[in-house]
C-alpha cells in the first residue's frame, strides 16, 4: 500500500513539473476593442457600447458576442458577429441585409486615455 501511494506521488510531481507554466490571463470578450481606423466598442456581459455609441444589449457567450446595428448607425440593420481568437484579438463579421459580409479583426484596448 505504501509504495503505491508513494508511486502515485511520484507520478503526480512528475505531471506537474510537466505542464507548463502559463500566466493568468483574461479568456473573456469582455473588454474594450478597438480597429485601426478608429472605431472602439466596449463588451460587459450582454451589454455593448457599439462603435456608433449606442448602450445596448446583445447575445453574449464567453467568447464570443451578436448584436443587430441599431438605427442611426452606420450599417444599421446588419447582423454584426464577434468571435474571439486570443486573449487580445476578435474578428468582427458584420453582414448587412441583401449585402456581402465585411470581416475584420479589432484587438483589445485602453479607451481611458
Amino acid at each position: 500500500m505504501r509504495a503505491a501511494t508513494s508511486t502515485l506521488l511520484f507520478v503526480f510531481a512528475i505531471v506537474a513539473l510537466l505542464l507548463p507554466a502559463a500566466p493568468a490571463l483574461a479568456d473573456k470578450i469582455d473588454g474594450n476593442w478597438c480597429f485601426r481606423d478608429g472605431r472602439s466598442m466596449s463588451i460587459d456581459g450582454p451589454a455593448i457600447v457599439t462603435p456608433g455609441g449606442t448602450r445596448m444589449t446583445g447575445d453574449y457567450d464567453r467568447h464570443g458576442f451578436r448584436y443587430v446595428v441599431p438605427a442611426g448607425e452606420a450599417d444599421a440593420g446588419a447582423q454584426v458577429d464577434m468571435v474571439q481568437f486570443d486573449d487580445n484579438t476578435i474578428q468582427v463579421t458584420t453582414t448587412p441585409a441583401g449585402g456581402p459580409a465585411r470581416t475584420e479583426t479589432w484587438n483589445r484596448c485602453d479607451l481611458t486615455t
